[in-house]
């Protein structure tokens, strides 16, 4: 992906993380910081938040939000203004990205740039992956079932900051399984049942030609 200057994921949260605002965190305010990386650094951020009990609701419907956009090729993450100066809850953010930062940095020395894409097209594909996985991130029916979606948002957020381009596509198709074998159910034709089966063969015998 060719996305301009390249700075690992766990550099930035660590940033974020030691240089908090002096007012209250906004969506705004994470925005204008990250600039162009704002809308893989919110999806990180995002899916950090959505395996906390308790905000996970919250944090599902503002991913919908950020990947509907990049799915339709906006170039900057945009919010009403109600929300993007509202505070974020930070108290249990700040602890979560502390325990993750180590773990971004273990897992960024085999997530690195390699294979670039084009951004524009990119930023589409993972939109679309992000969105069907926030679908079912709120809609998990079981208490914890949101963990899963959203360590996949988070592996498809990291390896799309990270440039990596080859582990994007494995995200991407682990991402992906349930849809595509619900697609191939439907294509898939139904097995004929017996009753079928004798119907055809009293029709092929009663008819002039074979049927």
């Amino acid at each position: 992906m060719t996305q301009g200057s390249f700075v690992p994921a766990s550099v930035i949260l660590q940033e974020l993380h030691d240089q908090p605002p002096t007012g209250p965190v906004t969506l705004q305010w994470l925005i204008e910081r990250f600039g162009q990386q704002s809308f893989g650094i919110f999806i990180l951020l995002l899916a950090i938040v959505a395996a906390i009990p308790g905000i996970a609701f919250l944090a599902g419907l503002l991913l919908l939000i950020t990947a509907l956009q990049m799915m339709l090729g906006r170039s900057e993450l945009r919010f009403p203004g109600w929300l993007s100066n509202r505070e974020l809850p930070t108290r249990h953010v700040g602890a979560v990205m502390q325990r993750a930062i180590p773990i971004l940095t273990y897992l960024e020395r085999g997530i690195y740039p390699r294979l670039a894409s084009p951004a524009e097209a990119t930023r589409r594909v993972v939109g679309v992956i992000v969105f069907v996985l926030a679908v079912r991130l709120l809609t998990a029916p079981f208490p914890f079932s949101n963990v899963l979606p959203a360590i996949l948002i988070a592996f498809i957020s990291l390896t799309y900051l990270e440039q990596d381009g080859l582990l994007l596509i494995v995200a991407v198709v682990g991402g992906m399984p349930p849809s595509h074998r619900g697609i191939w159910r439907n294509l898939a034709p139904a097995p004929r049942s017996k009753m079928d089966t004798g119907s055809c063969l009293i029709l092929s015998a009663s008819g002039p030609k074979q049927i």
